[in-house]
C-alpha cells in the first residue's frame, strides 16, 4: 500500500512569519487558553505531534519529560536552539504514519494544528493511540469545516463545498478541513473517548483582531468556548481524549524500528557521528546535532 503524503515544512520560516510576526497574537493566546483549560497539569512523559519549532512546548510545564516529533528536521533546530538540549526535551525527526516509539511508552500526548496537514488522519490516530498506556490523555486540535463563517459563505453561494457533508474538504493541497461528526468517529475507531471540547478562534476576522486587543479577544473567546460540549461552530477545535483502560501491552525500551518494528535499537557511533542502530534489520539511522532522525536510514 502507498504511503500517505507528507506535508514538510523543512527549511521553512513558519515560526517567524506566521507566528512571531504574521499577526496571529489572538489565536496564540486562544490556544494558550484552551490547553490550560483541558491537558492536566501533569504527567510522566509527553509526545508532542507535530511540535514544529516548539511554540507550545513550554506551556506543558508539569510534564517530566516532553518528546518533540516533527517531520522536518529544520524546525526541530529551531526547537532546540529556543529550548536547549536538556535530559527533559527530546527531539525526534519521524514519520506520524509510522511512529518510532515502542507501544504504550506515552502517558500523554498532544497534536496541535497537524491534523489539518493529514491526508490518512484515522492512520495517524490510530499510531497515535499504540504509543499511549492505557488511561492515558491525548489533546487534540482540528480545523472545523462546521464554522460559521463557511455555514455562511456556502448558503450565499460562494462556497462550492458544504460545511455540512461529514467528509473532509482539500482546500489547498495537503490542507483539510473536518466535520466535528467525522473526527469523533476516527478518535473511537482508534479507541478513544472524549472527555471534553472547546472551541477555539471565534473571533478569527481581520478587523476585529486589529479592533480588539489581543488579551481580550482571547478572554472573550475562552468564555465562548464553553460552547464546545454542545456545539462546535468555530474554525478551531479542542478536545481531550482519553484512551480506552484495556490495550495492548507495554513494550520493553522505548524506539522501535519503523522499518521492522523491532525495539532492539542502540546507539552507536561517536558525538558528531552517532547512530541509532537497530539490532534485528541492521539499519543505521542517525542522531544529528541532538536530533534523532528516522527519515532515513542507512545499512550498518
Amino acid at each position: 500500500m502507498d504511503k500517505p503524503p507528507v506535508c514538510d515544512y523543512e527549511g521553512s520560516d513558519y515560526q517567524k512569519t506566521f507566528w512571531d510576526s504574521g499577526g496571529r497574537e489572538y489565536e496564540d493566546q486562544c490556544e494558550a487558553l484552551a490547553i490550560r483549560r483541558l491537558l492536566p497539569k501533569k504527567g510522566r512523559l509527553l509526545l508532542e505531534v507535530g511540535a514544529g519549532a516548539g511554540r507550545n512546548t513550554l506551556r506543558y510545564g508539569g510534564y517530566e519529560r516532553i518528546v518533540l516529533l516533527d517531520y522536518s528536521l529544520t524546525q526541530l533546530q529551531q526547537a532546540r536552539e529556543r529550548l536547549g538540549g536538556s535530559g527533559r526535551f527530546l527531539y525526534v525527526a519521524a514519520n506520524v504514519y509510522q511512529l518510532p516509539f515502542i507501544t504504550g511508552l506515552f502517558d500523554s500526548a498532544t497534536m496541535i494544528r497537524t491534523l489539518h496537514h493529514l491526508a490518512d488522519p484515522l492512520l495517524a490516530l490510530n499510531e497515535v493511540r499504540r504509543v499511549l498506556e492505557p488511561d492515558a490523555f491525548f489533546l487534540l486540535e482540528f480545523a472545523n469545516k462546521l464554522n460559521l463563517k463557511s455555514i455562511l459563505r456556502f448558503l450565499l453561494g460562494r462556497q462550492s463545498w458544504s460545511p455540512f457533508s461529514h467528509d473532509p474538504v482539500e482546500y489547498l493541497p495537503l490542507n483539510f478541513d473536518f466535520h466535528p461528526v467525522r473526527v469523533r468517529e476516527w478518535l473511537a475507531s482508534s479507541g478513544f473517548s472524549i472527555l471534553r471540547m472547546a472551541t477555539v478562534s471565534h473571533f478569527r476576522i481581520g478587523w476585529i483582531k486589529r479592533a480588539v486587543p489581543a488579551r481580550l479577544l482571547a478572554r472573550l473567546d475562552f468564555m465562548l468556548g464553553y460552547t464546545g460540549g454542545f456545539l462546535q461552530l468555530s474554525p478551531s477545535v479542542f478536545l481531550l481524549a482519553r484512551t480506552n483502560p484495556v490495550g495492548p501491552e507495554t513494550e520493553p525500551g522505548f524506539f522501535r524500528c519503523p522499518l521492522c518494528q523491532s525495539s532492539d535499537l542502540k546507539e552507536v557511533g561517536e558525538p558528531g557521528n552517532a547512530f541509532l542502530k537497530c539490532g534485528n534489520c541492521l539499519r543505521l539511522f542517525p542522531i544529528r546535532g541532538g536530533i534523532y532522525d528516522f527519515k532515513e536510514s542507512f545499512p550498518a
